[in-house]
């Protein structure tokens, strides 16, 4: 006899009466709306082999009558308000196969398991604590073992994992862990895929040869490991060692890797031509470390970011055939080369970070039909660019103040666009600006003083615009005729033939700057360089950003996340982990 009332509209407490059902082998209250606390005459249930109560709002101590449902298989409680410790009565339950208490606010430490029929286990995003129990690893039919993101700690025994064959899934990320790895080859968990250890205490030379031929996904991050004997996994698809103290050369992940990361490291020397030569490599982040020497000649790769390192010469023109890249970051490193135009050549290509480098000259109109049509975030800061032209497209939105942070530009030409707002008393700082062309906009408001301090300046059009009040004097500004100021009907003074009025006198510009000082996006439809592109000039950069790229989304949240976790939950968690 069965009760499913799960994925309903349903609230409220559950009614003691619930007890009176002696005949249920299987109630199923999940994703409602319930709360309270569990009625004790559920332990009146004495043929029930499944009870799930998942995704509600039950709050209070798990009470110990359900320890008496002596035929009970399956007890899903994750998601709820739980506080308490574990009951003991369900360390002793001979029937119990599966059992997840994840994601609630239980407390304490968890106990002895009696009898190993349990296959699987998930107890995390809870608080608890002290170190995990000696039964665990006798449960040789264990399959799936999470207990990430609680306060559990002291040392792991490699060896201790030896009867645990048929794991498939382990998650003790986020705890405080660390690991003694044995010589014991009973210990390498001959079926297990999924292995996630980050956020730990492990430190030390990592010797574990765990799953060689099983596992999938290794996510060791965020702890000390300083270095690998060997990364052995014949099919290892997401291999993530980021924010570790791993030392000398680059380690070459293995050919069915897709997913590689040792960013913040200490890795040095130059980069292996091999690492992308990997047959499934995807994403590949380099970035943090202290790599020097030439950028690695790469193909058929979706994301490349070797960011923060000390990489040289050009960039590669081999890029141009891969066709499905979609995030390229060259970040503040020594690269010494002009604007890559010929990457726009890229259909996929979403993402272009060149800051902090040594690339010079111009940007402008590219000879290129249709260039970065998928482009989204472009972030161009601290090079030694000295003309930007971006005129004649569709941008939309105001100029963010800290474009006056490229202090290498000699022109900028944004004119014939639909950019609205002031104009940003910031391009005061471009002190080597020559020429400057913001016409046919739709700008507001007065002309910033502080451009008169660009005594560089020699050519300057405003025309065609709304801009209103006293046009500035002084230095370069006495040299501009009518044509500058031509079609803003609100301009007044030299070398208009209209006079101001007394309210019309000039002022600081910081006011108006001032309500654009929180950050913004510079939204753009752009006709010519990718249509949707946004572009944010911020902390002296051209970026933009509109949401996850299309890499993170469909390949790491779907197709790797599906090979991670053999969840028998049969529905997606609500809560995230904590990190």
């Amino acid at each position: 006899m069965e009760l499913d009332l799960s994925i309903t509209n349903l609230s409220g407490e559950i009614s003691a009466s619930i007890g009176n059902l002696q005949s249920l082998q299987t109630l199923d209250l999940s994703n409602c709306e319930f709360s309270g606390s569990i009625p004790t005459s559920i332990s009146n249930l004495k043929s029930l082999q499944t009870l799930d109560l998942s995704y509600c709002q039950f709050s209070g101590s798990i009470p110990t009558s359900i320890c008496n449902l002596t035929n009970l298989q399956d007890l899903r409680f994750y998601d709820n308000l739980f506080t308490g410790t574990i009951p003991f009565g369900l360390y002793t339950l001979a029937s119990l196969v599966s059992l997840d208490l994840s994601l609630n606010k239980l407390t304490g430490h968890i106990g002895e398991f009696q009898f190993d029929s349990l296959e699987y286990i998930d107890l995390s995003m809870n608080e608890l604590h002290g170190s995990i129990p000696s039964s665990i690893f006798k449960l040789a039919n264990l399959e799936f073992l999470h207990l990430y993101s609680n306060n559990l700690s002291g040392v792991l025994e490699t060896g201790n994992f030896g009867k645990l064959r048929n794991l498939t899934s382990l998650d003790l990320s986020n705890n405080m862990l660390s690991l003694i790895t044995s010589a014991n080859s009973n210990s390498i968990l001959p079926n297990i895929e999924s292995l996630d250890l980050s956020n730990n205490k492990i430190s030390g030379i990592w010797t574990w040869n765990i799953g060689k031929n099983s596992l999938y996904y290794l996510n060791l991050s965020y702890n000390s490991i300083s270095g690998f004997e060997t990364l052995p996994w014949k099919n290892i698809g997401i291999l993530d060692l980021h924010s570790n103290l791993l030392q000398g050369p680059l380690p070459t992940p293995p050919n069915s890797t897709f997913f590689f990361s040792v960013s913040h490291n200490k890795l040095s020397g130059e980069i292996s031509s091999l690492i992308c030569k990997a047959s499934s490599m995807g994403i590949l982040d380099l970035s943090n470390n202290n790599l020097s020497g030439m950028l690695p000649h790469c193909n058929a790769i979706r994301n490349l970011d070797f960011k923060d390192n000390q990489l040289e010469g050009p960039v590669p023109r081999s890029l141009i055939i891969c066709r499905k890249l979609e995030v390229l970051d060259l970040g503040n490193n020594k690269i010494n080369d002009t604007f890559p135009h010929w990457l726009g050549t890229l259909p996929e290509l979403q993402v272009l970070v060149l800051r902090s480098n040594s690339f010079h000259g111009h940007i402008g109109h590219s000879k290129i039909k249709s260039p970065f049509m998928s482009l989204r975030i472009i972030d161009l800061a601290h090079n030694d660019f000295e003309a930007i032209d971006l005129s004649s497209n569709k941008f939309q939105g105001e100029i963010p103040k800290s474009i006056g942070n490229l202090n290498s530009l000699r022109g900028l030409n944004l004119s014939h666009n639909n950019l609205a707002g002031h104009i940003p008393s910031s391009f005061g700082n471009l002190k080597l600006l020559e020429s400057l062309d913001l016409s046919s906009n739709k700008l507001i408001g007065r002309i910033p003083q502080e451009l008169t301090s660009l005594t560089f300046l020699e050519v300057l059009n405003l025309s065609q615009n709304h801009l209103t009040g006293f046009i500035p004097r002084g230095n370069q500004f006495d040299t501009f005729g009518n044509d500058s100021y031509n079609e803003n009907s609100g301009l007044c003074g030299f070398p208009l033939s209209k006079k101001c009025i007394i309210d019309e006198t000039p002022e600081s510009s910081k006011e108006a700057d001032a309500e654009f000082d929180g950050g913004f996006d510079w939204k753009i439809t752009l006709m010519g360089y990718g249509c949707g592109l946004i572009i944010g000039l911020s902390l002296g950069c051209l970026i933009f950003l509109i949401g996850k790229p299309k890499w993170l989304t469909t390949m790491v949240e779907g197709n790797i996340l599906k090979k991670i976790t053999r969840s028998k939950k049969g529905t997606c968690r609500r809560g995230a982990r904590r990190k």
